[in-house]
């Protein structure tokens, strides 16, 4: 009964569904049905396998396909299957099914489902990887964090025990200020906390300056690798401490006698560089340093020495580098400084192969231990067919200059050449036969077998007192990638890569081996050697220091009266004596001398009117005379007599007091009183102490001038407004006509006197006054048309030769001249030119009489606007630009004078001389205070120390 009611029902149900769709024959209908089911069921079951290119997780398995259940319609159960996201969309989509086949539709389904599939699997991929990776930081992070816990416990320690052994020698010996200085800072900084004055939200940089003793120096000596602890006792480690601080304490010591020099004796020992091209003695000094920073080249590159200092700065935040010769200031990027070195190197011409003018650099870090290096150019065998033949020799020369005692010699040998064919062992055989002051570097310890390597450092042969070192400083080939040449630190790298190879053959390089391996081992040699080489030196130094702090003393005493003097001081004195004496001539130069300068010059141009407009011209040729011509250009001879009214003597006397007014009297003026204040200032600069001192001539003159340019603008113009009603209408009264009589019978007078001065030197010229007469005569009997020339007489005429000719034309000119002077000098005294009335009689006398009103109001003007306010302003101006300039110019103004040098050279020495054995006295006594805590810790331990008070050797 139930069955056939459920078969009623779906039946009933068919039948309506499809009668919903559209009139069709059942069995169609079923069959659209039965193939949408099926298309479904492909779209589904694709989607459900993994596909190539899909993002699935690692480890995901392939899902199990499962059947549909019997008697169970697949287009039923399709949205139970599918994401719930697309359960909601299934009514709407349908009813859009109705009107487009029902296959296309099923397979648009299937495919949204299928994307929906990828994104969700997508999704969870991403989310397993960032959570793998935040485990993976967490944990790196958690390592290190615990590693430097772990150093800064052991430094803290380390730090405990310097402190005591320090304060426990702090009231026994006297104690440098500086090292006071460096002990209550430590100290301070200690006592101060975590939080510090900040508070407990500041940075803790108290305790990163404070960690311990052993901190600098675990650093310096390359033990700052990542795999790399510091094994060192706290004994050692601060032993370690306070080596480097007196290290550091003898090379200041050692650069402050190196400013003093004149004695080979005056100096502390350095490290010296030697070895063949090839060796790699580059790359051990590179190794030291932790960075690649010397020049590099197919050639030979090295030219000059390079003293190298290096500095320990444990607090810097950044390495740099400086020329102190150079000044070019801090250089952070070590490819700037390799190509500096270059360049300095490359300046050496080839044709004088090598240079001994050293080249100083200081490198700044705190990875780098105090020393002083010197590399030289490597030792070559035979000379390449582009060098000079004697490149050898001087290279030679050259480094045995260096390699005398009481240096340190750093022999640079590489593994695979016997040591018997060392060129740097064979040059330091010979300057160290016993081998006391020589170390042996041997490099390229990879390219040998270890166990011969391990007998080449135990060598036997060739015994140095100081023993050998092996390293292996080539940058690994897959570390290189990851540094930017010359800037990023190699150091790490080069020691990883060392420990792994002579970790990797511990039965040749083994603690038990007896031998010495890698950079870290080779750099706290080095400070070891040079800091007992350097306190060995100290005795012999002092006395010689002594010896010339004597003759510096006896010296300033007798030639200098022990006369204090600095470059500031002089530059003071100078300054003060050149002001004392310009404020001197300040006082004498006024408004009369300016007078006087102005009147001269308008009275030149008042003689250059007059010759223009009334005097005679010279004579340019041999032709006649035109006599009307002539008349009317030089009509002199008949003024007295011509008509008052007559136009011509009218013209020519308004166009030349025109010209006059017109001049441009105010840039004359100012330009002439300029110059001749110029002209006073470098009078006093000659006559001062800084006449012997290009730079501050230079200086005042150039300031002068620009206070005279700026200050003539504005005075030119504003004098020229002044002047500017003389140029409409001058009167003059009787009082400055007389004036200007007087005046123009002097000017004339001193023209008459210049005219017959140089009538007397064109006859010397021709040769006589007979021969200058014949002359004379011959040309005037041309002139008269008595004597035709021909060619005006180019090739000579009348026995003549040309250029006698040419003399004797100017002959003619200053004869004429000279008789005009003299008739004109004739006409001002006579009664006709008393009055002013008669100005176009005496036009000599009215020219110089508005000269005269001219000068009168310009001296007035200048005096108050040119002269006053340079007055002012010069002394002022001066005084700013000598307090403005720093001191390494001040230096080289006042050793411009060589008195004044030699004169500072021994006040010099003598303050530093003085400063240095004050150095001295406090560095003996920390080695005094650092002896008796070293015998202290000698005799609490097991004895491993003692050895250390035999010699170098017992050192390492």
């Amino acid at each position: 009964m139930m069955s056939r009611l459920m078969s009623s029902r779906l039946a009933s149900a068919k039948h309506t569904s499809t009668a919903l769709l559209r009139p069709r024959p059942a069995q169609n209908v079923a069959t659209l049905y039965q193939s949408s089911a099926l298309a479904a069921q492909r779209f589904l079951s694709h989607a459900a396998l993994p596909q190539p290119g899909a993002l699935l997780r690692s480890g995901a398995k392939w899902p199990q396909r499962r059947g549909w259940p019997i008697g169970a319609s697949a287009i039923h159960n399709l949205p139970m299957i599918r994401h719930a996201s697309f359960a909601r969309s299934i009514p709407s989509l349908a009813l859009k099914l109705v009107r487009i086949p029902a296959m296309f539709g099923a397979a648009l389904i299937g495919g949204l489902a299928w994307v929906q599939y990828q994104a969700a699997q997508a999704g969870t991929y991403a989310m397993d990887v960032l959570g793998k990776a935040k485990d993976n930081v967490a944990n790196v992070a958690n390592g290190a964090f615990e590693g430097a816990g772990d150093i800064f416990a052991q430094l803290s320690r380390g730090w405990d025990k310097t402190k005591d052994d320090v304060s426990s020698g702090v009231n026994s010996v006297q104690m440098p200020q500086w090292m006071k200085d460096i002990y209550e800072g430590r100290a301070g900084k200690e006592e101060g906390g975590s939080g510090g004055e900040g508070g407990p939200n500041e940075p803790q940089h108290s305790n990163v300056g404070a960690v311990g003793v052993g901190a600098a120096t675990g650093a310096a000596f390359g033990m700052n690798a990542d795999d790399e602890e510091d094994e060192r006792s706290l004994h050692t480690a601060a032993r370690d401490d306070q080596m480097m601080m007196l290290t550091r304490k003898m090379i200041e010591i050692r650069s402050l006698l190196q400013t003093i020099g004149q004695s080979e004796s005056l100096t502390l020992p350095s490290i010296v560089v030697v070895g063949s091209q090839s060796s790699g003695k580059s790359s051990v000094l590179e190794a030291i340093v932790g960075h690649e920073f010397l020049p590099k080249g197919s050639n030979m590159v090295t030219r000059r020495p390079i003293e190298l200092t290096l500095v320990n700065t444990p607090k810097a935040s950044a390495e740099y580098g400086e020329f102190p010769a150079l000044g070019l200031g801090k250089i952070t990027d070590f490819t700037q400084i390799q190509k500096t070195l270059t360049d300095l190197n490359l300046a050496v011409p080839e044709k004088d192969c090598v240079s001994d003018d050293p080249i100083q650099l200081r490198i700044y870090s705190p990875n780098v231990p105090d020393l002083s290096l010197i590399d030289l150019p490597g030792y070559i065998q035979v000379e390449a067919f582009d060098q000079p033949t004697e490149l050898k020799t001087k290279i030679q020369e050259l480094c045995d200059k260096y390699i005398q005692p009481p240096n340190v010699i750093l022999a640079i040998s590489a593994a695979d050449v016997d040591l018997a064919n060392s060129t740097a062992l064979r040059a330091s055989r010979r300057v160290d036969p016993r081998g006391e002051r020589t170390i042996g570097v041997v490099t390229k310890m990879d390219l040998v077998d270890p166990v011969r390597g391990a007998q080449i450092l135990a060598d036997r042969n060739y015994p140095l007192r100081l023993g050998y070192v092996g390293v292996v400083c080539k940058i690994p080939h897959e570390s290189r990638s990851l540094f930017s040449r010359g800037s990023a630190n190699i150091l790490n790298a080069i020691t990883k890569n060392e420990k792994a190879y002579f970790g990797a053959h511990p039965e040749a390089f083994g603690e038990d081996s007896q031998v010495t391996t890698g950079t870290p081992n080779l750099r706290k040699k080095l400070m070891h050697v040079l800091e007992a080489t350097m306190s060995a030196s100290l005795a012999t130094t002092s006395e010689a220091i002594h010896h010339e702090l004597a003759e510096a003393t006896y010296e300033f005493k007798v030639q200098y009266n022990e006369r204090p003097l600095s470059a500031d001081s002089y530059l003071a004195e100078s300054l003060d004596a050149f002001k004392h004496s310009f404020k001197g001539f300040a006082d004498t130069f006024g408004r009369t001398e300016v007078r006087q300068i102005v009147k001269r010059e308008l009275d030149q141009q008042v003689m250059n009117l007059l010759a223009q407009r009334y005097w005679n011209r010279p004579v340019e040729d041999m032709r006649p005379i035109d006599t009307m011509t002539e008349a009317i250009q030089d009509p002199l001879s008949s003024l007295p007599k011509a008509d008052p009214e007559n136009p011509l003597w009218h013209l020519k006397l308004d166009a030349s007091l025109s010209t006059l007014t017109k001049l441009g009297i105010g840039r004359l003026a100012t330009t002439i009183t300029a110059q001749a204040l110029q002209e006073s200032v470098q009078g006093l600069i000659q006559g001062s102490t800084f006449a012997s001192h290009p730079f501050a001539i230079e200086a005042i003159t150039q300031s002068s001038e620009n206070i005279l340019r700026d200050l003539s603008f504005d005075t030119s113009d504003e004098l020229e407004i002044c002047v500017k009603p003389y140029k409409y209408r001058v009167e003059v009264d009787d009082q400055e006509w007389r004036r200007g009589r007087e005046n123009i019978t002097n000017v004339l007078k001193n023209e008459l006197k210049d005219c017959e001065n140089a009538t007397r030197i064109v006859e010397d010229q021709i040769g006589g006054r007979r021969k200058t007469k014949d002359v004379l005569a011959f040309i005037d009997r041309v002139r008269k048309g008595e004597i035709v020339l021909e060619g005006d007489g180019v090739g000579g005429a009348g026995g003549f030769s040309a250029a006698l000719l040419e003399k004797g034309r100017e002959a003619v000119f200053l004869r004429d001249r000279a008789d005009i002077l003299r008739m004109r000098l004739a006409a001002v005294k006579s009664k006709q030119c008393a009055n002013p009335k008669n100005k176009y009689y005496c036009p000599e006398v009215f020219l110089d009489a508005v000269a005269d009103k001219l000068t009168t109001t310009s001296d007035l003007f200048l005096d108050a606007e040119l002269l006053s306010k340079f007055y002012y302003q010069f002394p002022r101006i001066l005084e700013q630009h000598f307090r403005q300039m720093d001191e390494s110019t001040i230096e080289r103004f006042a050793r411009e004078d060589p008195k004044i040098r030699r004169h500072l050279d021994v006040v010099k020495r003598k303050e530093l001389l003085e400063h240095v054995l004050k150095e001295m006295e406090g560095l003996r006594q920390l080695e005094a205070r650092e002896k008796r805590n070293f015998s202290k810790g000698t005799q609490t331990d097991d004895g491993s120390n003692r050895s250390r008070r035999k010699g170098w050797g017992g050192l390492f």
